[in-house]
């Protein structure tokens, strides 16, 4: 049997891909679907940290936070990602997979606060930890937060995983002849704006020489197929 390419992952998932095709929330068989992918490549051996976003639930309060003080937005948005942190634990708890949240806010009735040296022995045990509430401070995405803990974690790839089956030339919705890239160095997608990831985030991978992998999280199997090595989505690489 092929061994997976590579050991150690960092999963980079948005809070929308948790609403299926609902409007904000959290799909429960959209759900379901990604933590059984996650538990396909957890069976093979491969070790998971997973950066969540929170978009699905903050899309339901956007509105009233419309000229919000920036900072307080942000805390607000860290919170979220904490809940469905708290939603894939479940998720994964169902169907048999153990998972740990650490969270870079203290809320320790919820749930254990970041510490870099456990979440590497939960990873060393095969628990996938589960990393909430961003960076831990406003201004920072959770694409920064997914390339800070990738590579606090020595993660040999970050997988981003989207709607969309890879990082094209324009938007495929919108123009039929985007092509998708194979592969698109750090440099290139900087300068190109491929919206890859949010700049910092880049800059933060390609210091420390930790490629990116895009690809859809609802394309059945492609998680396993990244996982593996096979051509499946964009990497992005120094």
């Amino acid at each position: 049997m092929a061994k997976p390419a590579f050991k150690r992952i960092l999963l980079k998932l948005s809070g929308e891909a948790l609403m299926g095709d609902d409007a904000y929330g959290i799909n429960r068989a959209t759900i379901t679907n990604i933590v059984e992918q996650i538990k396909e490549i957890v069976d093979l051996g491969v070790e998971v940290g997973v950066v969540i976003g929170g978009g699905n639930i903050f899309r339901g309060v956007a509105p009233a936070a419309s000229g919000m003080d920036r900072a307080t937005a942000d805390y607000m948005g860290m919170l979220a990602t904490v809940m469905n942190a708290l939603a894939l634990q479940d998720a994964m708890k169902h169907i048999g997979l153990v998972a740990r949240v650490q969270s870079a806010l203290n809320i320790e009735q919820v749930a254990e606060p970041y510490i870099r040296g456990k979440a590497m022995r939960y990873l060393e045990e095969g628990r996938v930890v589960i990393f909430g509430a961003g960076t831990g401070n406003p201004f920072f995405t959770t694409d920064t937060a997914a390339a800070l803990r990738g590579a606090e974690i020595n993660a040999e790839i970050v997988l981003k995983a989207t709607k969309v089956d890879g990082v094209y030339s324009d938007d495929p919705k919108k123009n039929p002849n985007a092509t998708r890239y194979e592969t698109v160095t750090f440099d290139e997608a900087i300068r190109k704006d491929l919206k890859v990831m949010d700049a910092t985030a880049l800059a933060l991978c390609r210091n420390q020489k930790l490629p990116i992998a895009v690809f859809s999280i609802f394309k059945q199997g492609a998680l396993k197929r990244v996982v593996m090595g096979e051509n499946e989505g964009t990497r992005v690489v120094v």
